[in-house]
């Protein structure tokens, strides 16, 4: 994918016009130009990003230099030690996760990692995990209820792997097997789908007390291409499928499927990673603070009424 997106290009020439200003001229002389510059791609920005389509929040979802799980967990958290494998087959480089502290509380972390670059991108199966992968996810989640610790899940992926492998090894069991394990999982669990929430490769790590997602970030059944190329065998009809499927967050928010959309820098996550990861983190405490306060049978009882009230509606005349 590119880094360019297209709606993007012209706020990318104007900052580079400022830039370059900023470089070549006597910073006096082209004072009052670089100010009128700066407030046209103030308002540039404000009029692109506050009228974005869902295929154009897809793209943002999916751009490469979006922050990844491994970055959150960075930028987010204290003392992390990674645990690997699922005691069954291996460990899936797909999904990450282990124990550290998050504003000095014991926590257990999991999430879908990417990759960045090719060699890490064909390493971690461009974060599309195997059913070793949900197995390990549900290892941690046990083991956080063992020892009454909160979970935290990063959702980032365009969906569990369709191989012939993972089908062999129980790829849906593996799902299903996480949703029902984790509806009655007695100690809090939030979610944040922080680019990709991709069908129930996303589902797996999230059924959770609080689902946030980031502004940009999508979560769908589906994804766009593929829709489309189901619905009218054509997969270059993904931006008109993005629509209709309601995969942004104000539109998933105001259906009932999330719980709270935690705000993005202007131009999304992949320019300011270290304001996005505050907003995350403002979030989680909020949400964590009310949740430590609920005894098990209450967690579990509200969660199950949560996705029970999940596409309830009535009509009228």
């Amino acid at each position: 994918m590119p880094e360019e997106l297209e709606f993007e290009k012209p706020i990318l020439e104007l900052e580079n016009r400022i830039a370059a200003l900023n470089v070549s001229s006597e910073p006096l002389e082209a004072r009052d130009e670089i100010a009128a510059l700066e407030e046209r791609l103030r308002r540039l920005q404000q009029r692109t990003y506050a009228n974005l389509t869902a295929w154009q929040r897809t793209q943002l979802a999916r751009h490469p230099k979006r922050p990844h799980t491994a970055d959150f967990f960075r930028l987010l958290l204290e003392e992390f030690i990674e645990l690997h494998g699922d005691r069954l087959y291996g460990d899936d480089k797909a999904i990450i996760g282990g124990l550290a502290r998050f504003e000095g509380q014991a926590v257990v972390v999991i999430g879908h990692q990417k990759g960045r670059d090719t060699r890490d991108k064909l390493a971690r199966n461009f974060g599309m995990p195997h059913p070793e992968g949900y197995r390990k996810a549900l290892r941690l989640m046990k083991l956080a209820e063992k020892f009454a610790k909160p979970v935290i899940t990063f959702i980032d992926t365009p969906g569990a792997y369709p191989g012939l492998g993972a089908e062999e090894r129980g790829q849906a069991e593996a799902i299903a097997r996480n949703l029902r394990e984790m509806s009655a999982l007695r100690t809090p669990v939030i979610a944040v789908v922080t680019g990709e929430g991709g069908s129930g490769g996303a589902l797996a790590i999230g059924v959770a007390d609080r689902v946030l997602m980031l502004q940009y970030a999508i979560y769908s059944v589906i994804s766009p291409e593929g829709c489309a190329a189901i619905l009218w065998g054509d997969a270059t009809k993904g931006p008109e499928a993005a629509e209709l499927l309601r995969i942004t967050a104000p539109d998933l928010q105001r259906l009932g499927v999330i719980d709270g959309i935690v705000p993005e820098p202007v131009g999304g996550a992949h320019r300011n990673w270290e304001d996005t990861a505050a907003a995350v983190r403002q979030a989680l405490r909020d949400h964590l603070w009310e949740l430590r306060s609920k005894e098990a049978d209450e967690l579990v009882r509200d969660r199950y009424q949560k996705f029970r009230r999940i596409g309830v509606f009535e009509e009228s005349a």
